[in-house]
């Protein structure tokens, strides 16, 4: 049995790398949301580290205080600022991406997501549609009556 050929195998270098790139660039914007979800989550976690260590540092109020314990203290939160920094870069660039993706879209008016009905009944060619609607436009005349009983 033979062995299959590397990948890359008689190709010159960097054939792949366009490709690649190409498909790296393109990430799908609900990615980028899940991503940029999680640097948020990230943000906060290392903001509670940095407010966790601060309370815990005492001021120095005429005490003796390690040069020790003081540097390893300012080194943990200039790390965590540090970190803190960067996440707040990376989630600008989220933002960007997610705005330049969604650049071309037209935004949808939110009447125009909603299947309401007013009581002139509107008449529409889909029939299938208009019974969906009209069946709303039903169960919202209903949850209306139900409130004013209750008020």
């Amino acid at each position: 049995m033979s062995t299959p050929p590397l990948a890359g195998a008689g190709m010159p270098p960097g054939a792949f790398s366009g490709t690649q790139a190409q498909a790296a660039r393109e990430v799908n914007t609900a990615s980028l949301c899940r991503i940029g979800q999680e640097t948020v989550q990230d943000i906060v976690f290392r903001t509670m580290e940095i407010f966790q260590l601060l309370r815990n540092m005492q001021l120095p109020n005429g005490v003796t205080y390690h040069t020790g314990t003081y540097q390893d203290r300012l080194g943990k939160l200039q790390e965590h600022l540090r970190q803190l920094s960067i996440l707040f870069r990376k989630l600008r660039l989220v933002y960007d991406k997610c705005n330049e993706n969604c650049a071309g879209l037209d935004p949808v008016p939110i009447e125009q997501l909603i299947p309401y009905v007013e009581e002139d009944g509107s008449k529409h060619d889909d029939r299938g549609a208009a019974s969906q609607l009209r069946f709303a436009s039903e169960e919202r005349r209903e949850i209306m009556e139900v409130n004013k009983v209750t008020k």
